[in-house]
């Protein structure tokens, strides 16, 4: 999928999305709720299979009305603060719905579902949605974590990603099909799954760790920052935070070749400054979240989520995909 088409597919979904959750403590680190020591699958897939349909439902009901609320209870993590304030700053451009709205189709769903001790548990869903082509460079798979941190809670989507059907990972299976969760602190990895979200906002920073292969998800970004970053009459500033914990917590299954993929967020700041008679780059979508008065200073947060291949020791982690949206703005 060429990359004009990658970008085209992640302006659709910030329509509506832009408009997680949490990595099991297994072997040394296992969590356990209720008692529960057993090992037993997240969900069957039949339960998977209706949390899926349930999740498409509200979705397109939040996308039709605009209304954040309609969809609350089925997103959470990294995609439900992309999603939330999303749909909560088109409500405000458009207070009576979304008059393009398409209905999401999400069909030929094969699923991931580890096997682990207590809560939360969660599995993927690997779908084919109704956004893209289904030959050619377009093509395009979604991915969708499935994440509940009890009996008594709802399915919900922690993270999004779209990759083109070579991407998709290959997850280890066991010989009756369950996947298998990584562990957070796995030493055997590039780096431990626990640790992406602060080194990933640590490269983002200043380059360091060099534990990330080069690509439109980390140097490309980089680069273009840095051109970016001064302008006539215009400073730009960056600040990455790590955003692990809770709801962000990093989740990631072992895949066939003896790595992992992993699913993570980050928190990024953007804060643009300039001099009298400049003016600030104000869209609607900030005009909707922003608080405060914007005369020469603007703040912009946003989060974001990424899934990456994370090989063995010695190798540098791949950055499959990032999809990542504005949640609030600051003037002053």
């Amino acid at each position: 999928m060429s990359r004009l088409g990658r970008r085209s597919t992640l302006r659709r979904l910030g329509t509506s999305l832009a408009t997680a959750t949490a990595i099991s403590m297994t072997a040394s680190g296992c969590v356990t709720v209720h008692g529960e020591l057993e090992v037993v699958r997240s969900a069957t897939k039949s339960e998977a299979a209706q949390a899926l349909e349930d999740f498409t439902a509200a979705y397109n009901k939040a996308d039709k009305a605009y209304d954040p609320a309609l969809d609350a209870g089925r997103v959470t993590g990294a995609l439900g603060a992309i999603n939330q304030a999303g749909l909560k700053a088109r409500q405000a451009q458009s207070p009576g719905g979304n008059p393009r709205h398409v209905p999401l189709e999400l069909t030929d769903a094969k699923y991931a579902i580890p096997k682990k001790q207590g809560w939360p548990r969660w599995f993927v869903a690997d779908t084919d949605s109704n956004r893209d082509k289904d030959s050619g460079r377009l093509d395009t798979r979604w991915l969708l974590v499935f994440v509940r941190g009890s009996a008594d809670q709802l399915w919900e989507v922690s993270h999004l990603a779209v990759l083109t059907p070579n991407e998709v990972p290959d997850f280890k299976k066991d010989k009756d099909g369950w996947a298998e969760p990584v562990r957070p602190d796995a030493p055997d990895l590039a780096v431990p799954p626990k640790d992406l979200s602060e080194q990933y906002a640590s490269y983002m920073q200043n380059g360091e760790p060099e534990n990330f292969a080069p690509g439109p998800h980390t140097s490309a970004v980089r680069q273009t920052r840095q051109k970016s970053a001064r302008q006539l009459g215009r400073t730009v500033q960056y600040l990455d935070q790590r955003l692990d914990t809770g709801a962000f917590a990093p989740l990631g299954l072992v895949t066939a070749d003896g790595g992992a993929t992993v699913f993570f967020a980050t928190r990024q700041f953007e804060q643009q400054t300039v001099a009298q008679g400049v003016r600030l780059d104000l869209n609607a979508d900030v005009r909707a979240l922003m608080t405060g008065t914007a005369k020469t200073r603007l703040t912009k947060e946003r989060v974001s989520s990424q899934v990456v291949q994370v090989p063995v020791k010695g190798k540098q982690v791949t950055v499959l995909a990032r999809i990542q949206g504005l949640t609030a703005a600051k003037g002053s």
